[in-house]
């Protein structure tokens, strides 16, 4: 390598810095970013809004589900990643469903509050069992696949950390909805409900953020094999010109030492007979 092929140290700030803003973009589309704090926090405020205003379990429920219908729409208009919207209008729906049909309006929060503690779950047993999901989740969309778990021991650690802060973050919310769904009243349940869907969120990609970028960077498996690709091309196009090149010195060899077999056998004379 000459010093004109040798990385720069500024060359090394670039790529890390490329590698850390790539980060901080997955790490945002991977829980939603600020649209999805809106479409799953937004329905919730107009439901409690409207029930503490006119008693309504029905009016209250189908106004925050046609809000949510409406933000996937404005999503579909702008060519938007429509999961998080999706997610958002089928947690509504059921909560929706659940509250008319039970006529409590407190069952609008229950199957979001019982998503959570599955995630929350979820979270704990996977850093348990060292599978952390946030890396599962970030790994490919920082085209590090599960690299981290082998090749990668300071990633692993940071997501398996990551994972743990969502989960206890997750409990500890879910342990402070559940009481006030079984012994407080709606309004009450529907106002903390609404005051815990986006701090808690925050803190959990703030410190995923942290652990993340204390970590080594990501290992580029998809890079890798684009290479690794390209030099098996090379190694098969070079060996095709070395047996373009050598056919002709052999066929060339080939032909010489016929012809001095052929010419050997012409001058010997056959053996006379007594």
């Amino acid at each position: 390598m000459t010093s004109d092929d040798k990385p720069t140290p500024t060359d090394d700030q670039d790529t890390a810095s490329r590698s850390r803003a790539a980060a901080d973009t997955a790490l945002l589309e991977a829980f939603g970013g600020v649209r999805g704090m809106v479409d799953t926090t937004v329905p919730g405020l107009v439901f409690v809004l409207l029930y503490t205003i006119k008693r309504d379990i029905h009016l209250a429920a189908i106004a925050a589900l046609g809000l949510t219908v409406l933000l996937a729409l404005a999503r579909l208009a702008r060519k938007e990643t429509l999961k998080h919207a999706f997610s958002g209008v089928f947690g509504v729906a059921f909560g929706a469903i659940f509250a008319m049909m039970s006529g409590d309006a407190k069952n609008f929060y229950l199957p979001g509050m019982l998503y959570t503690l599955g995630l929350a779950v979820a979270y704990v047993l996977s850093a348990i069992f060292r599978y952390p999901l946030i890396g599962v989740l970030l790994g490919p969309m920082l085209k590090e696949n599960l690299s981290w778990r082998t090749r990668n021991p300071g990633r692993f650690r940071a997501y398996t950390k990551a994972t743990w802060a969502w989960g206890l973050i997750l409990l500890a919310k879910s342990a402070i909805l559940f009481p006030l769904y079984w012994w407080g009243d709606v309004t009450q349940l529907g106002w903390v409900k609404v005051a815990l869907g986006i701090p808690p969120f925050l803190l959990c990609v703030y410190l995923t953020w942290i652990f993340l970028a204390k970590a080594p960077p990501p290992i580029d498996v998809i890079a890798e094999m684009e290479a690794e690709e390209k030099a098996e091309r090379d190694r098969e196009r070079a060996r095709a010109a070395a047996e373009r090149v050598a056919d002709p010195l052999l066929s060339e060899w080939t032909d010489q030492i016929v012809s001095e077999v052929r010419g050997e056998s012409a001058d010997r004379q056959p053996p006379r007979l007594p």
